[in-house]
């Protein structure tokens, strides 16, 4: 048997041994010289991911009413262009660990940076609208394969730094597209009635695309390796959605996006139906997303000593206390948004950072990370809808917001389990206490 054959069976052997991912320069210790430097490239690189993850989705809300005039769409219809992402996500989740090992973890993120940059531009051409559509499907494909799998690249390139670099990446998703947000309406005024909107979702979409898959493509040449154990990782696919703990992180994540698109979708309405304007009911959406990036540095600075595991309970609560401000007392709506952006904001960065720490090598990390956006997901797109039903079949907004509440209860309630020291797919008796 030649040598390549050897390390083949060698770095098999080691996978089904203990578990670890023998392509996983952390893992097997192949940095090299130099990897504080690839290190930093990484960090920027992933930086770079998470500053393009809501860029394409945020900015077409403000945007609907010039994108129905031009197109001649319904409101009702109008508002599935909103929803195709979340729908794609759901869908597409569970097959980002399948493509990972095909085709390594890092080259799927960056052909998924392709489809992203591909979707955008299909997406504001000029003529029929069967251009929008196809477009906002490949954008939904392409940012769910890159959610479920940046976690995992996380878990693989920064394994002791897990809720730091996480936390940054959560803050960029988050304040990024609130800039989006704000920036589309102003952009749009480069073109006309027809073009406007195109010209706004193209340079909101592409932006800091482009620089992305460049710097992507740079930062992580060296890791392309294909994974051999495909025992193991057929365990990992089949197991993970018989795992009580996954559940319980893919629970935490659905409560926590559920909350999320909730209130981006009808803060705006709350806010005008307390007589604010129009675009002050803007800017607090603006500010809601915004607050959310402190939230997510906040994390971290949590996760530390023998309270960490009641984190993840905690933070819902902040939002409890948001929320009931806006029923009690919505003229100050500015600090309850606040309030509920900070809880918001650390919901996220801990539900990702749960998928990470709960998996003890970044294979593991991203069937966890599949399974739990694809289950959170389908528990998102069905919060706005139920939202709005209640509002407009009872009238008023409390009902909605009781709704909301409830959602942050259970999501604490969650955390209490998902918060104990536990790994995926290991019996309760072998499962060592996660460092990362």
């Amino acid at each position: 048997m030649g040598s390549n054959d050897e390390s083949r069976t060698d770095a098999s052997e080691m996978t089904s041994a203990t578990g670890s991912d023998p392509a996983d320069p952390v893992a097997t210790g192949t940095q090299g010289p130099g990897s504080r430097g690839a290190g930093a490239a990484l960090l920027v690189a992933v930086c770079l991911v998470a500053a393009n993850m809501r860029l394409s989705i945020t900015a077409v809300g403000p945007l609907l009413d010039q994108i129905g005039t031009d197109t001649g769409l319904s409101v009702g219809t109008l508002g599935l262009i909103a929803a195709v992402p979340l729908v794609a996500w759901a869908a597409v989740s569970p097959f980002a660990l399948g493509l990972s090992l095909r085709f390594g973890m890092s080259r799927v993120v960056l052909g998924s940076l392709l489809v992203l940059l591909a979707g955008t531009i299909v997406r504001s051409l000029p003529g029929p609208t069967v251009s929008l559509w196809i477009g906002t499907v490949l954008i939904g494909l392409a940012l769910a394969i890159a959610n479920v799998l940046m976690p995992a690249v996380i878990k693989r390139d920064f394994p002791t730094r897990v809720p730091v670099v996480m936390a940054a990446y959560t803050g960029l998703l988050g304040g990024v597209g609130a800039i989006s947000s704000g920036v589309a309406v102003p952009l749009s005024f480069l073109g006309d009635e027809q073009s406007g909107w195109r010209i706004a979702l193209l340079v909101t979409g592409a932006g800091l695309l482009i620089p992305a898959i460049g710097v992507w493509a740079w930062a992580t040449r060296g890791h392309h390796a294909v994974h051999l154990a495909r025992p193991v990782t057929a365990r990992v696919r089949t197991g993970i959605w018989r795992d009580a703990l996954a559940w319980q992180v893919a629970a935490y994540m659905g409560f926590q996006a559920a909350t999320f698109y909730m209130m981006l979708t009808w803060l705006a309405a709350i806010s005008t139906s307390i007589g604010r304007s129009e675009v002050v009911a803007g800017f607090d959406v603006m500010i809601y997303q915004l607050t959310t990036i402190a939230g997510s540095i906040i994390v971290p600075l949590l996760l530390r000593g023998p309270a960490e595991r009641y984190v993840p309970a905690a933070i819902p609560i902040v939002g409890v206390a948001g929320i009931a401000g806006l029923m009690l007392a919505p003229e100050g709506i500015v600090v309850w948004v606040l309030i509920a952006g900070l809880s918001s904001g650390a919901s996220l960065s801990m539900a990702l950072t749960l998928m990470a720490q709960r998996a003890r090598t970044s294979d593991v990390s991203a069937a966890l990370s599949g399974m739990a956006q694809s289950v959170g997901y389908l528990i998102a797109a069905a919060g706005p809808v139920l939202f709005g039903w209640l509002h407009a079949g009872l009238g008023g907004w409390n009902f909605s917001l009781a709704l909301l509440m409830l959602v942050l209860v259970a999501q604490s309630v969650t955390g209490v389990f998902a918060g104990r020291p536990r790994f995926v797919l290991e019996s309760p008796r072998s499962r060592p206490v996660p460092r990362d």
